[in-house]
């Protein structure tokens, strides 16, 4: 007779999760990475401009630049004259002055000449000859231009402390000489793939062997999360090699992941491995939860361990439920990315059963201007049915499923 050993009190996926998140410690070691390469990262202190933007007064239009007084009054119908003196080229760094009654050629963000202060458009001049322009309509001091410091001066506050790197904010930092930024380092998640079937990806199959997509699955999730994966190689389901290898492991990560083989046998071994790596070991396992149920919660030297189930679509939706919150704290990042919600009609029942979350691949279809997601059942050893959606539906713990024709939210997989 075949004895089940998982556990058959399963916690929620939200008492997991909070239990988890009450005992991270959160890691406070930063490192200076070159600001061309800190998209996503996470600044650990306040950052201040090294100088002032613009650095010097530009044009911020095409035209003349001009002493604002000497087009007072002008009209199309009784337009001022200006000699055309000069032509200031972009990237120019010696400007030419101008006195009363002159003009010189500026382009948008060029330097303006000495001693004009104003910019006229160049599209309310007229040119009279090679040398003479009309100008038909009056500008003010200061009218079209830019001044020193008026985008940002010396020692304003760029960035915040706690802030994540977005592209725009790569341009701000660099337009004011920061080359370079002090952000959180990553947390290093190690990935330990364990089974006897498994076989490395780039390798073909015998009979009874499978390839190993999880570990590359999983580290590109947590690379998306904001993490630094760091695989090893495969290992077999053996307890003294699986307890030497995460031992070894242990000591360089933040996170192990073990990513078990589909036998309770095996789920069993990764149980038995995080008790002997130290206290308290596990935690939690078995999840309320349709995929992924199977799925083990260890805590060791105030590291988090999971042990996710070998089943494709179990691994990715624990993993996004669980291990990605996990990464996203102690990178540091105080607003995770939430996933994109879209409101679609199902077009049939999805049945459940009160006591578990469900997470249901569905796939999204526009049909007379309306959003429909039809969903794709499957068994989670399945990768295909998350190949071919286009994101999940949840059942709630307290619901036995959902109608045709509902209205339900879509966790898309827009990463």
């Amino acid at each position: 007779m075949c004895i089940m050993t998982e556990f058959f009190n399963v916690t929620s996926v939200q008492e997991a999760l909070n239990l988890i998140l009450q005992k991270l410690i959160p890691n406070n070691q930063t490192e200076l990475v070159k600001t061309i390469d800190s998209l996503g990262r996470i600044t650990q202190n306040k950052t201040y401009s090294l100088e002032d933007l613009p650095i010097f007064t530009r044009s911020s239009m095409d035209g003349y630049s001009v002493i604002a007084k000497d087009t007072y009054g002008a009209s199309e119908s009784i337009p001022a004259y200006l000699d055309i003196v000069s032509e200031i080229p972009m990237g120019n760094t010696q400007p030419t002055s101008i006195t009363s009654g002159q003009a010189s050629q500026v382009y948008t963000g060029g330097m303006i000449a000495k001693k004009s202060d104003a910019v006229i458009l160049l599209e309310h001049t007229q040119i009279v000859s090679k040398n003479t322009i009309e100008v038909l309509r009056p500008v003010a001091p200061n009218e079209n231009l830019i001044h020193i410091g008026e985008d940002v001066q010396k020692d304003d506050l760029i960035l915040n402390s706690k802030h994540q790197i977005r592209p725009q904010d790569i341009g701000g930092l660099l337009s004011v000489g920061i080359n370079k930024i002090e952000v959180k380092k990553l947390p290093r998640v190690s990935v330990i793939s364990t089974g006897d079937e498994l076989i490395p990806a780039t390798n073909r199959p015998k009979q009874g062997q499978t390839r190993d997509i999880n570990t590359h699955t999983i580290n590109s999730l947590i690379k998306l999360a904001g993490g630094n994966p760091i695989q090893h190689k495969l290992i077999k389901d053996d307890f003294d090699s699986q307890l030497n290898i995460s031992s070894k492991m242990l000591e360089s990560t933040d996170i192990l992941i073990f990513s078990a083989g589909s036998s309770v046998s095996s789920r069993d071994l990764t149980a038995k491995v995080i008790n002997k790596l130290g206290k308290p070991g596990v935690i939690i396992h078995g999840i309320a939860l349709k995929p992924g149920k199977p799925t083990i919660v260890g805590l060791v030297n105030d590291k988090p361990i999971f042990g996710l189930p070998g089943n494709p679509v179990s691994a990715i939706t624990v993993f996004n439920l669980l291990v990605k919150p996990v990464i996203e704290v102690l990178s540091g990042n105080k607003k995770p990315k939430k996933p994109k919600i879209l409101k679609a009609k199902l077009t049939q029942n999805i049945p459940s059963v009160s006591g578990r979350e469900d997470y249901v691949q569905v796939k999204l279809f526009y049909k007379n201007s309306n959003l429909y997601a039809k969903p794709i059942f499957g068994k989670s050893n399945l990768v295909h049915t998350m190949v071919n959606a286009d994101g999940n539906v949840r059942i709630e713990l307290d619901q036995d499923g959902l109608y045709s024709d509902n209205i339900v939210n879509v966790e898309t997989y827009d990463y």
